[in-house]
């Protein structure tokens, strides 16, 4: 009797000092969530907060791999970072898609936590980059007002870390924080560039386009190189407002300026330079790229008449002056070399308006004539 007493008080204590460490790991996992909740919050700058996620989480929860994947259908989180001064193809664990249909597909309508042993040919798309794979992951959804906006994806080599159903209460407040942090750290960054944005377009300003100028030809001039540059000019212009209206006009002017981005790849930098006038940076691009982009462009909007008022439709077309810089101009200032790529550009759209219009025109063949 005595000893059954003495068996069975020796087990409740066992089983007290096993619900006592439990607790103690809860608060420390706990207090750790929290530590890394406040320092989230603080943060504005979206590089520092993707920066944070990525590599301070690695450290600070025991992990192997963090990686983050973002939905970023416009290029606009990737132009962020690019400005900032980022290189992108040297973070492999950050990871962009321009469409949410996989992720959708992924997690499906429940939108939760996903924990359990990673399988390459399920969870790949969420580790492409890195070199080790997990043995384990916890995956949770980024939401922000039932919108899917990416996903973040721990992984451990430990095959017991992230086990079915364990602590997805932690893992969905941090999912929530993180998302709300992107949201807000995303908008800031808005709100610094709204005087960087032509309001009728959308798309980035004259001065924008300046500023971004000077910092690609100093990255041109220190990396080698080349850097292209387009000048826009939508043919006949006056005409379709003289005819039409100046509602038109606007129509005209949004039209031509989505069928341009979508000829561009992600990196290139497209602005109103002014009235009917779009420039466009081509970044690591050669005479000939340039040429083939502008060419690409040319004819895209030759072949796709703009939609207006009352479902009419107006073809237009557009002449378009290239120049490129090759990285090598000694003792010239950035200002100048800017203002130098600009006026060749300009002078090959003069020559292609005066021309016939509906051309492309390389300053460089023009340099290279009698």
């Amino acid at each position: 009797m005595d000893n059954d007493l003495y068996s069975e008080n020796q087990q409740l204590r066992r089983q007290l000092r096993a619900f006592v460490s439990q607790a103690r790991s809860n608060e420390q996992k706990m207090r750790r969530f929290q530590e890394q909740e406040l320092q989230l919050i603080r943060l504005s700058s979206l590089v520092q907060l993707i920066n944070t996620i990525i590599y301070d989480y690695r450290t600070a929860f025991g992990l192997d791999t963090v990686t983050l994947t973002l939905i970023d259908p416009s290029y606009e989180i990737q132009h962020i970072m690019e400005d900032e001064g980022v290189v992108l193809e040297d973070h492999p664990e950050l990871i962009f898609t321009a469409t949410g249909d996989e992720l959708d597909a992924f997690y499906g309508v429940s939108g939760g936590p996903r924990l359990g042993p990673y399988q390459p040919e399920v969870h790949g798309f969420l580790f492409a980059g890195v070199k080790h794979k997990p043995a384990s992951m916890a995956l949770m959804p980024l939401i922000r007002y039932d919108e899917l906006i990416g996903s973040l994806n721990l992984g451990s080599s430990k095959p017991e870390r992230f086990v079915e159903g364990s602590a997805t209460d932690f893992l969905q407040r941090l999912s929530a924080v993180v998302a709300i942090c992107l949201e807000n750290a995303a908008n800031h960054e808005r709100l610094k560039r709204v005087g960087l944005t032509d309001f009728l377009t959308g798309i980035n300003n004259r001065r924008f386009f300046d500023q971004r100028l000077s910092e690609e030809l100093m990255r041109t001039q220190r990396q080698g190189g080349s850097l292209g540059c387009l000048l826009l000019d939508i043919d006949n212009f006056k005409g379709v407002n003289d005819t039409y209206g100046h509602r038109a006009g606007d129509q005209v002017l949004k039209g031509i300026s989505a069928l341009v981005r979508q000829q561009l790849r992600g990196p290139d930098v497209l602005a109103r330079f002014g009235g009917e006038e779009f420039s466009v940076l081509l970044i690591d691009s050669d005479a000939s790229v340039a040429q083939e982009i502008a060419e690409r462009i040319r004819s895209a909007i030759a072949e796709h008449p703009v939609q207006v008022e009352n479902e009419q439709v107006l073809r237009v077309t557009v002449s378009i002056g290239v120049a490129v810089f090759g990285g090598d101009a000694p003792g010239q200032g950035l200002l100048e070399l800017g203002e130098c790529l600009i006026d060749q550009a300009d002078q090959a759209l003069y020559q292609a308006k005066n021309s016939g219009k509906n051309k492309v025109v390389y300053f460089g063949d023009m340099a290279q004539s009698p």
